[in-house]
């Protein structure tokens, strides 16, 4: 019955993209009306409606989101947040389920992608990877959102991770960021969100209720620059272990 399961992978994937696009039409209005707010105004309200689109949408595409951890998370403390990648679906978890204001590190050609680059740029610190100078820009800009009491959230993987292994290595960005602004790192684990869109097959997708748990914060305290691969090695393996555990 394979074929049956490619089929009903298919059409459950064209109702998913469907539902995504008509859904987004409806949010594009008011998101792009909080946008022209001054910062970090216009981030928090932005978010706020990005994560009630995601309360509606998940469900109605029989993707439910579990949360633990949120506890973590204290008022008007910003985190870094570092989250595993293994799907595009780790970016509607993470938009339903981070409490709070966020950006995220995202490509800047992505900006001119048909309505939906709209919102992405203004969710998203936009940076060439190909760019000394926009890499520098990029860390000035992220700098200033955790200043303003905005949260980041990074995939240290780079990429999505489509080994068998529970994480890819982590690039060092997140963790000399930590260190720079003194800001804590909260790791964040998501479950699940490959089952939903499986490596390497194009246009199928099945739904799975997906888990996201955010793990106790990680302090850069007493740390300088040189104590990078100390810190990100700690936080490897507090995720590595949690996955372990929990898979």
């Amino acid at each position: 019955m394979k074929w049956l399961k490619n089929l009903l992978a298919r059409l459950y994937a064209a109702y998913a993209l469907i539902l995504f696009i008509c859904t987004m039409l409806i949010m594009l209005l008011p998101m792009w009306l909080v946008s022209l707010l001054p910062s970090p105004r216009n981030i928090r309200y932005f978010m706020a409606l990005g994560r009630g689109w995601m309360h509606v949408y998940m469900p109605l595409i029989f993707c439910p989101v579990r949360r633990k951890g949120t506890e973590y998370f204290r008022s008007k403390e910003p985190y870094i947040i570092v989250c595993n990648h293994n799907s595009m679906m780790d970016i509607p978890t993470t938009t339903y389920a981070i409490p709070a204001g966020s950006k995220s590190l995202g490509k800047k050609e992505m900006e001119k992608t048909p309505i939906f680059g709209i919102m992405y740029k203004v969710g998203t610190v936009l940076v060439n990877r190909h760019d000394p100078e926009s890499r520098k820009g990029s860390v000035l800009e992220m700098k200033k959102v955790l200043h303003e009491g905005i949260h980041m959230l990074l995939y240290p993987e780079g990429t999505r991770n489509k080994t068998d292994q529970p994480l890819k290595s982590f690039y060092d960005g997140a963790f000399t960021l930590a260190i720079e602004t003194g800001r804590p790192i909260l790791p964040a684990v998501i479950f699940n969100t490959r089952k939903i869109l499986p490596p390497g097959k194009i246009f199928y997708a099945l739904p799975h209720a997906i888990d996201i748990h955010f793990l106790p914060p990680i302090h850069p305290e007493g740390l300088d620059l040189a104590d990078t691969e100390l810190l990100k090695e700690r936080v490897f393996k507090t995720m590595w272990e949690h996955i372990e555990q929990h898979w």
